[in-house]
């Protein structure tokens, strides 16, 4: 369950990314973008059906994702007794893999309160209309804040650690275990964690030097 979700959620962070970059794009093509993806397959769906499908589906992934974590967890700790050694031969991504993880559920909710509801958005917020979208000038507000950019460049960086660590573990978890497959799996964890790095977190940073 928690290699399912976690491919799932690398799935979507992925396609967000792609879809994120099209901001360099200008603002007309990245608030039509926006628009578009409220009135995908309208009218077989409903106004936002879309949207609210993926939500549903990634909320219900979230929660297996974070309680499979702490079954895990606790599974490890029983396991290891009363009188545990040192983790001498974990990796530090591994030991990093909690931390990671509460911070990026923090981002989410942050992230959800800045540039969706706009309660934690910036004074110019404006929210979508059934005719058009205002997610480039929204981006741009919220990044015009310093505070707002650092935090999601750092959760970018915890976003790339656990990708990086996470796709590795799945991998092992659903059983690649042949040696090129080990191999092919994580060069392709190595290249997801530095594009999402990279292309996610540029995005802040053409904000704060006026590139957008």
């Amino acid at each position: 369950m928690m290699a399912v979700t976690g491919v799932l959620f690398v799935a979507f962070v992925v396609v967000h990314m792609v879809g994120n970059l099209k901001v360099y794009g200008g603002p007309d093509g990245f608030n039509d973008y926006a628009h578009w993806l409220r009135e995908a397959f309208h009218p077989l769906l409903p106004y936002e059906g879309l949207l609210w499908i993926l939500r549903a589906v990634l909320a219900v992934a979230l929660v297996l994702h974070v309680w499979s974590a702490a079954v895990l967890w606790t599974r490890a700790r029983r396991a290891r007794g009363r009188h545990r050694a040192p983790l001498r031969r974990t990796s530090s991504l591994a030991r990093t893999m909690p931390l990671t993880g509460i911070a990026l559920l923090a981002f989410v909710v942050f992230h959800i309160l800045d540039l969706t509801t706009g309660h934690a958005g910036a004074a110019a917020f404006q929210g979508p209309t059934t005719e058009e979208s205002f997610a480039y000038q929204n981006l741009v507000a919220s990044f015009e804040r310093p505070a707002s950019a650092i935090a999601y460049i750092v959760a970018m960086l915890a976003l790339a650690a656990h990708v990086l660590h996470g796709v590795w573990m799945a991998a092992h978890d659903l059983g690649v275990t042949g040696q090129r497959s080990r191999a092919t799996i994580k060069l392709l964890a190595g290249v997801a964690a530095v594009a999402l790095l990279v292309g996610n977190a540029s995005i802040p940073v053409a904000v704060m030097v006026g590139a957008l």
